[in-house]
């Protein structure tokens, strides 16, 4: 009983569908919060469904979210939390970000510097690696064979999380657009419905 409202505060397109079920259900007739949300989510899966098509599972969540009046996501740092990331993804990521740091450029430059120096001048070029540098070649060549995947993991990963903000922000904004809709909607009937009663009550008191 505390939950029920009355059939003429409901919107005439949420009764039409309503009557379907229940043919009786007139405007003198009440129901429960529950069951007109439960018509409502009906409602917008229809409108949905004919808008644009068949209703994907993105689309489910959002009319779901709306009948419970629940929030899409409200975890968006979820994916960013170091515990819930393996040992490889925090090497991948780690990697990945000290790779293209100027920290790195800097640092490798004055490696490669000092190789130099030291085999080609302190070294007079009969060092552990005299010119042309092999063995510094070799360093290079298996430094970049093993510093590009771990760079592409990082990057599927992040095209990955770009991925799932992006279904995030279509089920936002398709869920923004239903409620407005709504919204919209439920002030027509309010209007509609406060002008029959003012109707009502001028006919009272002055009677024509």
């Amino acid at each position: 009983m505390d939950e029920r409202i009355a059939a003429e505060s409901i919107r005439p397109i949420i009764v039409e569908l309503i009557q379907k079920d229940h043919p009786e259900f007139d405007q003198t007739k009440f129901l429960s919060l529950t069951e007109l949300n439960d018509y409502r989510e009906k409602y917008i899966s229809n409108y949905l469904a004919r808008e644009v098509g068949e209703l994907t599972e993105l689309d489910t969540k959002v009319i779901s979210s709306i009948g419970d009046h629940s929030i899409i996501n409200d975890n968006t740092d979820d994916e960013d939390d170091d515990s819930k990331r393996t040992m490889e993804e925090r090497v991948a990521d780690n990697v990945a970000s000290f790779g293209g740091s100027w920290t790195f450029i800097l640092s490798f430059l004055g490696f490669l510097v000092l190789w130099i120096l030291l085999n080609a001048f302190l070294l007079l070029n009969r060092g552990f690696d005299p010119y042309p540098f092999i063995l510094l070649n070799l360093i290079l060549s298996c430094l970049a064979a093993l510093q590009a995947p771990i760079i592409m993991m990082s990057q599927n990963r992040q095209s990955a999380k770009d991925r799932s903000r992006s279904k995030e922000d279509y089920m936002v904004n398709l869920k923004s657009e239903l409620e407005v809709r709504a919204l919209h909607e439920k002030i027509d009937h309010l209007m509609l419905y406060q002008q029959q009663e003012l109707i009502e009550i001028q006919k009272i008191h002055w009677p024509i």
